[in-house]
């Protein structure tokens, strides 16, 4: 008897989705000094979580569960099952748990599985960083600023008819990969969070999808039901829906009022203001910043090139985000695959830009830059964009301890752009003869020759700096003010 292949995964993760319900005659008789006990207790306890006060890193976010089958539904990621069960006991000590009774839970963790990416498993840690990148980026996934949510369990289906674990291994990673080309019609609009069940839970998998219109993950959930990974092999449990809400408002939740707020600063979850410092480590930077340095450096850097007379960008409120992925597929084919994302990507109002850029030289790479206003959105974003075809790497990477340098926004004067591009020539013969320097391309916007893309790799951060010093440089700076119809920018790299 053959015995069918199972696929190889990779855990990241803890995962518990903890739903509450509020027994509501308690809370209308309680007296008033209890409920503010209570929701006192209660916002600290929520807040302490999103903050991540417990652990070095994961995240957590209340919801409200919409029908009958809870009222709250607090989601914990943690990197151990200890760090779960500390925080679900944490819960039962305040002065709101006294209100509460468990509705739902469910446990799992984050994974991925050989079915996405076997490269992966088989190369181990000399796979293309880029791959990692989107393989941690599952494993241990950020919270969307979506404000809709909607969690079920599912199982895959053992029947006589038809059994998911009696098929081989290519047949089912055929099944998954259709199935996959439909959720990127949704890029930009839904977001998921995939984790096994397996041994934790009652079903297989936990799947938790977001978005900020209900209806793009009912039309998600609706086409899949027609593909046959679904139609002949998935089963499902219950399903829950819920909106996002700041843990400061559980005070007008409790009391009936509208949540959020209309005067919640953040538009109703402290995520949606994009800010990105927490647990995830610091920023790196883009055009005149290194791959992976921490924010501190980054401000050095910026501070420095001001003094040079180079535009690098506000720390607040004008600095964009950016994803950078090299491919070496043909480019006709890689614009096609970055042009159906880009379209689901303008449904939300953080998408500010993605483009192809291609090289002048035959034997560069070609660039995909996506542009975001928001650290969050542009990591959401490069989880889809890292799937394109024959991606190399992604900017940033800290491959071969290099240091990154990005120059964007060059948008030539038209009557000028001859003179741009032999200024770059001669500027990159001075750059070949430059210690530290391992190359420079200039790449062109398929859809806009006039919009220009400059990406140097450096040995160091010094390296650069000391190119960014020169008189050569700050003449090049000098001549750019008169050709370009807007100075170059400054942004950080998701």
């Amino acid at each position: 008897m053959e015995r069918r292949q199972p696929p190889q995964t990779e855990e990241g993760w803890y995962v518990l989705h903890d739903f509450r319900s509020v027994d509501w005659d308690a809370w209308r008789d309680a007296p008033e000094r209890r409920r503010e006990r209570a929701i006192d207790e209660g916002m600290e306890y929520l807040t302490s979580c999103e903050r991540v006060d417990d652990a070095d890193e994961g995240e957590s976010a209340t919801f409200a569960v919409l029908g009958h089958k809870a009222d709250l539904l607090v989601l914990h990621l943690r990197p151990t099952l200890a760090d779960i069960d500390t925080l679900e006991r944490r819960f039962e000590h305040t002065a709101l748990a006294e209100f509460t009774e468990r509705a739902d839970s469910y446990v799992s963790v984050t994974e991925v599985s050989g079915y996405m990416s076997q490269d992966y498993f088989e190369e181990g840690e000399t796979a293309d960083t880029g791959i990692a990148n989107y393989i941690e980026s599952r494993l241990k996934p950020a919270l969307p600023d979506s404000d809709f949510l909607c969690f079920y369990p599912m199982d895959k289906r053992r029947g006589p008819d038809h059994n998911w674990y009696e098929l081989p291994f290519d047949e089912r990673a055929d099944y998954l990969s259709n199935h996959g080309e439909i959720g990127k019609d949704y890029a930009g609009r839904v977001t998921q969070i995939i984790a096994g069940s397996i041994g934790f839970d009652d079903f297989e998998w936990g799947i938790t999808l977001f978005g900020d219109d209900p209806t793009d993950v009912k039309e998600l959930l609706y086409e899949m039901r027609f593909d046959p990974s679904s139609s002949r092999f998935a089963e499902f449990g219950q399903f829950f829906s819920a909106r996002r809400m700041d843990p400061t408002d559980l005070d007008a939740y409790l009391a009936g009022e509208p949540v959020p707020q209309e005067d919640d600063a953040h538009g109703g979850h402290p995520h949606a203001s994009g800010d990105t410092e927490g647990h995830h480590g610091g920023e790196s930077s883009g055009h005149h910043g290194g791959s992976g340095g921490p924010h501190g450096d980054d401000e050095d850097v910026r501070s420095e090139l001001e003094e040079q007379g180079v535009y690098a960008g506000q720390p607040h409120g004008e600095d964009i985000h950016a994803v950078v992925l090299y491919s070496e597929a043909d480019a006709n084919e890689l614009f096609e695959e970055v042009d159906g994302l880009r379209q689901n990507f303008d449904h939300y109002d953080t998408h500010v830009k993605t483009a192809v850029y291609e090289p002048r030289d035959d034997g560069a790479e070609t660039a995909v830059v996506s542009l975001w206003e928001t650290d969050r959105a542009a990591n959401t974003a490069a989880g889809f964009l890292a799937d394109l075809p024959d991606i190399v790497r992604q900017a940033g990477d800290d491959e071969d301890d290099s240091w990154d340098t990005m120059g964007m926004f060059y948008t030539v004067k038209p009557e000028h752009r001859s003179d741009f591009t032999s200024v770059f020539d001669d500027a990159a013969d001075m750059l070949a003869d430059m210690d530290g320097h391992r190359k420079t391309d200039l790449l062109v916007n398929r859809e806009d020759e006039n919009d220009m893309f400059i990406a140097s790799r450096w040995d160091s951060r010094e390296d650069a700096m000391e190119f960014f010093r020169s008189d050569a440089f700050s003449e090049t700076v000098e001549f750019g003010r008169d050709i370009l119809v807007d100075r170059p920018r400054h942004v950080f790299l998701a």
